[in-house]
């Protein structure tokens, strides 16, 4: 009797449907190694991809919004309009691009397979979290340094 939860998809009763681990009959035919040279550098392309998307985040995005609601309310005359088209053009923008990222992210896995390793596990998390660094980094001398509080800081002629 298998009571363990790792056999039994987290349940001590029984099986969830679908929950089997996978087993193949025989491994899969490797690709040729210029095929695997090839997937392997599609793959670096798929993560310069991501990369830029994720940066995007950072800069290109929330201006063009922002320039969006200022049009807006240049139009309209009511910054209320322009203020919320920018958030929720940003947001949806935003959501959408965590979408593309996801779908990049899985097919970087299936490249990486089809190259000949063991890819299990994406990288989407590694490169959100080192733009977010580089990002804030990038946000916070922009904000300290180049338009921030600088000239207030210092002595007063």
């Amino acid at each position: 009797m298998k009571t363990d939860p790792t056999d039994t998809g987290g349940l001590f009763i029984g099986r969830r449907p679908g929950t089997r681990p996978v087993r193949y009959r025989a491994l899969p035919a490797r690709g040729s190694p210029a095929r695997r040279t090839f997937d392997g550098l599609f793959a670096v392309l798929v993560l310069i991809v991501m990369t830029i998307v994720n940066l995007s985040f950072w800069g290109p995005i929330p201006m063009a919004w922002l320039w969006v609601g200022s049009q807006m309310q240049y139009l309209t005359d009511s910054v209320s309009v322009g203020i919320v088209l920018s958030f929720v053009g940003l947001m949806g923008n935003l959501l959408l691009g965590l979408i593309l990222l996801r779908r990049l992210d899985q097919v970087w896995i299936l490249v990486r397979r089809a190259a000949g390793h063991d890819q299990r596990n994406g990288m989407l998390v590694r490169i959100f979290v080192a733009t977010c660094v580089v990002g804030t980094i990038a946000f916070t001398f922009w904000l300290l340094v180049i338009e921030g509080p600088g000239p207030t800081l210092g002595p007063q002629t």
